[in-house]
C-alpha cells in the first residue's frame, strides 16, 4: 500500500542521484559550467563556437604548444551536447562517486582519466605523422569532451559498489565501449575510453583504503573535538582530585 509518506520518500531518493551544492559541490559546479558551455554551443554564432572548440581541442598541435591550457579547456565541452549519453553519465556517475569519496578525490579520478587517455591517444597520432603514416592534417583533428573522465569515474565507482552491482555495471559499460570499438567509427577515441575505464579500475585499492580511513575536514574536526573533550574531562578530574586532596589535608589539620 502506497502511503503519502512513502510517495514523498521516493522523490528524495531520486534526487540523491543528482548533484547538489551541499552534498556534491564539485559535480554540481562542474555541471553548471557544462550547462553554460552546452547552451553556448547550441545558440551562439556558429563561427564563434567553431573557433572556441578549435582553441580547446587537445590535438597534437595544441598539446605541443599549450598542453595545460587545452587539457583543461577541452574538458569544459560536451561532445554531442547536453543530452548526450556521456552528459547523463556524468551526472549519475560523478554524483555517486563524490558521495562516496568526496569532491577532491572525484576530481582527481576524472582528471587522471581525462589527461592520461588524451595523451595516450594523441601521442601515437603525432608519431604516425612523423613516420609518414598519417597526413599533417591529423595534427589538427578536433578532440574535446568529458568522455574520458566519465569513463575513468565509472571504472572507479564500480569498485565502491556492492560486489554484484559493481561487476555488473563494469561489465555493462565495458561491453558498450567494446561495441563502439568494433563499429570502428573512431578507433583512437574508442581505445581511449577503454583505457580510461581501466585507469578507473586501477584506482580501486587507493579509493577503498581512503574510504575506510577518511581524512576530510569533517573527520578531522570530529577527531579534534573528541580530543578536546577528553582533555577537558581529564582536566576536570584532575581539578576534582586536587580539591579532594586539599579538603582531606585541611580536615586532618583541624582534627589534630
Amino acid at each position: 500500500m502506497n502511503t503519502p509518506a512513502r510517495r514523498a520518500i521516493r522523490p528524495r531518493k531520486l534526487l540523491k542521484l543528482l548533484p547538489s551544492p551541499r552534498s556534491t559541490p564539485f559535480t554540481f559546479g562542474y555541471a553548471l559550467v557544462l550547462t553554460v558551455t552546452s547552451l553556448l554551443a547550441r545558440y551562439a554564432d556558429p563561427q564563434l563556437v567553431s573557433s572556441l572548440l578549435r582553441g580547446s581541442s587537445t590535438d597534437v598541435a595544441h598539446l605541443v604548444h599549450s598542453p595545460a591550457l587545452v587539457l583543461v579547456a577541452s574538458a569544459l565541452w560536451i561532445a554531442g551536447g547536453i543530452a548526450s549519453p556521456y552528459a547523463i553519465g556524468f551526472l549519475l556517475v560523478l554524483t555517486a562517486l563524490e558521495r562516496r569519496i568526496g569532491g577532491l578525490r572525484t576530481a582527481g579520478v576524472f582528471l587522471l582519466g581525462h589527461v592520461v587517455a588524451t595523451l595516450a591517444t594523441e601521442v601515437p597520432v603525432g608519431l604516425s605523422v612523423l613516420a609518414g603514416h598519417l597526413p599533417d592534417s591529423s595534427l589538427h583533428r578536433l578532440d574535446y569532451g568529458i568522455s574520458f573522465g566519465v569513463a575513468a569515474s565509472a571504472g572507479a565507482l564500480a569498485g565502491l559498489l556492492p560486489r554484484w552491482a559493481g561487476w555488473t555495471a563494469l561489465a555493462g559499460f565495458g561491453w558498450v565501449l567494446v561495441d563502439d570499438l568494433i563499429a570502428f567509427e573512431d578507433p583512437m577515441t574508442n581505445w581511449g575510453h577503454l583505457l580510461a575505464l581501466a585507469i578507473g579500475v586501477a584506482t580501486w585499492p587507493l579509493l577503498r583504503r581512503a574510504r575506510r580511513s577518511p581524512r576530510g575536514p569533517r573527520a578531522q574536526a570530529a577527531t579534534a573535538s573528541t580530543t578536546e573533550g577528553n582533555a577537558a574531562v581529564g582536566s576536570t578530574r584532575v581539578s576534582l582530585s586536587s580539591a579532594a586532596a586539599s579538603s582531606a589535608a585541611n580536615s586532618s589539620r583541624v582534627r589534630s
